[in-house]
């Protein structure tokens, strides 16, 4: 297997967390920030493998239809985005 060595400044809270995790599984912590980018790129590329074979079989006949279902009502306040201010 072929390494890189990768400067990596972290803010002091999360190397701590990260220091005390590693040591409750035993390993450097380096090992335990290798491992943890490794499982952040599988879940990245399966969640963006799954939705480009979504994706793939839309349609923009389709997003019609569905849209002309959907209830004609305002947002909840909560999901409402702010006004972009002009540039």
């Amino acid at each position: 297997m072929s390494k890189a060595t990768y400067p990596l400044k972290l803010p002091l809270s999360v190397k701590r967390a990260a220091e005390r995790l590693a040591k409750e599984d035993g390993v450097s912590l380096n090992q335990w920030i290798a491992v943890a980018v490794a499982e952040k790129v599988g879940v990245i590329e399966t969640a963006a493998g799954f939705f480009k074979r979504r994706a793939g079989r839309a349609t923009g006949a389709g997003l019609i239809k569905f849209l002309r279902h959907a209830p004609d009502v305002a947002p909840d306040p909560e999901d409402q985005t702010s006004p972009r201010k002009s540039r």
